[in-house]
C-alpha cells in the first residue's frame, strides 16, 4: 500500500527520517529478494521507490518552509 502525501506531511521530520530509513531497509530487502529469485510481488519495488521519493520531496519542502519562515521573521 501506498503511502498518502497527505498523511505524510502531517508528521514530523524526524518521524519522516525514521520512515525513509524503513523504507530504505525495505528496498534493500526488496532488492535482495530479487537478486536471490525469491521475490513474488515485484511491483512492491516500484510502490517502495516511489514511497521513498515522496518521503524525500516532503522533506525537502519542510526545509524550505523552514527556511524561508526563519529568514521572514529576521527580516521583519
Amino acid at each position: 500500500m501506498a503511502l498518502a502525501a497527505n498523511d505524510l506531511r502531517d508528521k514530523s521530520p524526524d518521524q519522516l527520517r525514521e520512515q525513509l530509513v524503513d523504507l530504505k531497509k525495505e528496498a534493500f530487502n526488496l532488492r535482495f529478494q530479487q537478486a536471490t529469485g525469491q521475490l513474488e510481488n515485484t511491483a512492491r519495488m516500484r510502490i517502495v521507490r516511489r514511497d521513498v521519493a515522496r518521503v524525500k520531496t516532503i522533506l525537502s519542502q519542510k526545509a524550505a518552509e523552514a527556511a524561508t519562515g526563519s529568514d521572514a521573521s529576521t527580516e521583519a
